[in-house]
């Protein structure tokens, strides 16, 4: 697949990485000849120095043969730009990201399509999105929703307090007379590897594991891991860029009781006109003694969204100290991901991920309507539709030829979630939430194409 990538910045760099491991041919463009030199050197890509919305910088990245054109600057108009003269030029899908919700808000009605535009994205947007489900199930460090939560993707670690602790998958079934979860992936205590596991793998104290769940099944897992649900009310969001407002306005919205903290005076000002639901404190987030005097300790969550990473994971960590129920930290070094559960945050969000993550079903083969790549695992969730030549289509579970490091973790039928087991027939129409390896990717895909 031939993919053209506008803008080496952040995102735009850790999308061309992930795609160049997929063995995609990838060409990088961008004015920064230094982007582009790092580029070069520490990924196999080819790299055009130039204007993106130039025709001649777009001819000559041979934009006439691209299967997929991805503009992500930080410049919204050059993104939407150079989309247009991609779609004219011969690229067969573009992707434009955005910054202007309004835009995804109003997508149908502006008819983006007719520009030359086939999808639009807004990290700011997908981490707010993000920040809401969390809030919601506030029990689980991860989470992400399947046609608007028929089925819903938990992920937490198991304390000495879970009654599946030492039982196998199957046995732990049996606890439950109607099964509304499922497990698609482990990843052990102290362990980096992902097992996908099978009716004889024992869950063990200080695994991570993600789960698949039906409706119902959020209950159902807090009973078997010793979990109660905390009521999150009380909120403080520190940071008042696009994602802390839209955060701040979404929760607001649903019930919450919001405080968002901004540094800057000015912003402050606007963000009390906009957020009409929201206290709005005009303050430096780092300093303890402002927090203390706004009841930081007497808050449910904290999410912490400021520019600076290290500051939002500091923040967290006190937030935890003083009591605080759940936290969540912005942080843009992936490599953070790694320590987030050690370190004591709750939840860390990354926008070059989410951004990925929603790009990412436009390369696999099949039609993709939705995916996700596990935090800090070695496997992707897709969420297939299944056609009448779909080699899975009129079995049975348990008689497709599904390779070991994948699993099916669900199915959605006329909107209603099912935990598919073996007995379950597959037909056209279903969409198919599968999880899997980098290994079994290609094997997957042709069983749905």
């Amino acid at each position: 697949m031939k993919i053209i990538i506008a803008g080496a910045g952040e995102v735009g760099f850790h999308l061309a990485k992930l795609l160049s491991f997929e063995s995609q041919e990838i060409t990088l463009i961008d004015l920064d000849k230094e982007r582009l030199n790092y580029a070069e050197t520490h990924l196999d890509i080819k790299v055009v120095s130039g204007d993106i919305t130039s025709v001649s910088v777009l001819k000559s990245s041979n934009i006439s043969n691209a299967d997929l054109f991805i503009s992500v600057t930080s410049f919204e108009t050059s993104n939407i730009t150079s989309c247009f003269l991609a779609k004219q030029l011969g690229a067969k899908k573009t992707i434009a990201r955005i910054s202007n919700t309004e835009f995804i808000q109003n997508k149908s009605e502006l008819e983006f399509e007719k520009l030359g535009i086939d999808e639009l994205i807004s990290p700011e947007s997908l981490a707010a999105s993000e920040i809401e489900l969390l809030m919601s199930q506030s029990v689980f460090n991860d989470t992400y929703e399947f046609e608007n939560g028929a089925l819903t993707m938990l992920g937490l670690t198991l304390s000495e307090k879970a009654e599946i602790i030492n039982k196998t998958v199957k046995l732990a079934a049996e606890f439950l007379p109607d099964l509304h979860f499922m497990p698609i992936a482990i990843q052990r205590k102290g362990s980096r590897a992902t097992v996908i596991p099978r009716g004889d793998t024992v869950f063990l104290k200080g695994d991570r594991v993600v789960f698949i769940t039906s409706k119902g099944g959020d209950e159902e897992l807090c009973k078997l891991t010793g979990r109660q649900k905390t009521k999150i009310k009380n909120i403080m969001i520190l940071g008042g860029g696009q994602i802390g407002s839209t955060s701040a306005e979404e929760l607001a919205n649903s019930g919450f009781n919001i405080k968002i903290v901004e540094k800057s005076k000015e912003r402050a000002i606007d963000l009390a006109d906009q957020l009409s639901d929201a206290l709005v404190i005009n303050g430096d987030g780092r300093n303890i003694e402002l927090l203390e005097e706004e009841n930081f300790s007497n808050m449910d969550a904290l999410i912490s969204v400021t520019g600076n990473s290290e500051t939002n994971i500091m923040s967290c960590l006190v937030a935890k100290s003083k009591g605080v129920k759940k936290t969540i930290a912005l942080v843009e070094n992936m490599d953070y991901f790694a320590l987030s559960h050690s370190i004591g945050v709750d939840t860390l969000i990354n926008k070059k991920l989410l951004a990925a993550n929603s790009i990412f079903r436009y390369i696999r083969k099949g039609e993709v309507v939705a995916m996700t790549k596990l935090v800090n695992m070695d496997a992707e969730l897709l969420e297939f539709v299944v056609n009448d030549a779909s080699k899975v289509c009129g079995l049975h579970i348990k008689n497709i030829d599904f390779p070991r490091s994948a699993i099916i973790g669900g199915v959605i039928r006329e909107n209603e979630g099912y935990i598919a087991l073996g007995d379950f027939k597959i037909q056209a129409g279903d969409r198919v939430v599968v999880c899997c390896m980098p290994q079994s990717i290609k094997k997957v895909e042709s069983l749905f194409y």
